[in-house]
């Protein structure tokens, strides 16, 4: 999911909190709350520079 009201922040849809969306980074870190009209589906450029961001973060140990 992209939020586009964080400057298009990707992150991986955790549940919902009251009237917002929970979004966890895909890099992992905190949640955050993010309201539905800004949030739309991540295509797939958008998604693989995110999985890639956290294979590189996972082999420089910041991930688990």
């Amino acid at each position: 999911m992209v939020d586009t009201s964080r400057d298009d922040q990707v992150g991986e849809f955790r549940g919902v909190a009251g009237p917002y969306w929970a979004l966890r980074p895909v890099c992992g870190g905190a949640e955050w709350d993010a309201d539905p009209q800004y949030v739309r589906a991540a295509d797939r450029i958008e998604r693989l520079r995110a999985e890639t961001a956290r294979a590189n973060a996972r082999s420089r140990g910041e991930v688990l």
